[in-house]
């Protein structure tokens, strides 16, 4: 079986989601997209206490394991050690790697990401030890994140061009709608929230976005 890392370099198509608005129906809607083509699957849900999350996580990571693929825990060291995740997704105002990782144990099984809004967070993130992929963003304003300034695909182009070869992805607002447009502007990887979770098929939604960005990626 490929290994997280390796899993990493092949990965497309990440998927933030909530637990609690699918409670009744989280097994089902999760076995649908991954089976589909996400190829990370992280809880986002912010406020959750501890144990609630690791209640939810409980599920996330079963349907992870069985689909192959990886888990993220958003912002928390000490869920993702207690889970036992594949990646820890932290922003800027998150721990600084070195702590989460001192959190997380020894090595680096743990795989860690940085979320970036700025052309001086992309260059960092591209090169700060620790960091195994990082995001840039947000594309367009995003009701996940309500007020945060929304840089734009200028961000991307920038990102696009930074000689690294560390994965990442484009996240903000992306849907089917406006994908050409991040793949244009040299986006190889995605995140996306609302263009899966909203979907009428969620499966649906989730493959045709995978083999957009897949044909992108490959060509």
């Amino acid at each position: 079986m490929p290994t997280p890392r390796e899993r990493l370099a092949d990965a497309r198509l990440y998927l933030c989601t909530d637990a609690r608005k699918r409670q009744g129906d989280l097994p089902a809607f999760l076995d649908a997209v991954l089976s589909s083509g996400v190829d990370i699957v992280q809880l986002r849900d912010k406020g959750m206490e501890a144990g609630e999350e690791l209640e939810h996580l409980a599920v996330f990571a079963e349907a992870a394991r069985r689909h192959g693929k990886l888990l993220a825990v958003n912002d928390r060291a000490d869920v993702a050690h207690a889970i036992g995740s594949d990646v820890l997704h932290l922003g800027q105002g998150d721990l600084p790697v070195p702590a989460a990782r001192a959190i997380l144990g020894g090595g680096d099984g743990v795989l860690i990401g940085r979320s970036c809004h700025a052309e001086s967070e992309a260059a960092a993130a591209a090169v700060e030890p620790g960091v195994d992929y990082f995001c840039t963003g947000p594309c367009w304003p995003t009701p996940t994140k309500p007020g945060r300034y929304a840089p734009g695909l200028d961000l991307v182009r920038y990102t696009a061009g930074l000689a690294q070869n560390r994965p990442w992805f484009a996240i903000g607002g992306i849907d089917e709608t406006n994908l050409d447009e991040v793949l244009d502007a040299g986006a190889r990887r995605i995140v996306v929230v609302r263009a899966i979770t909203e979907a009428d098929d969620p499966a649906a939604a989730t493959t045709a976005l995978a083999k957009r960005v897949r044909e992108r990626a490959t060509a």
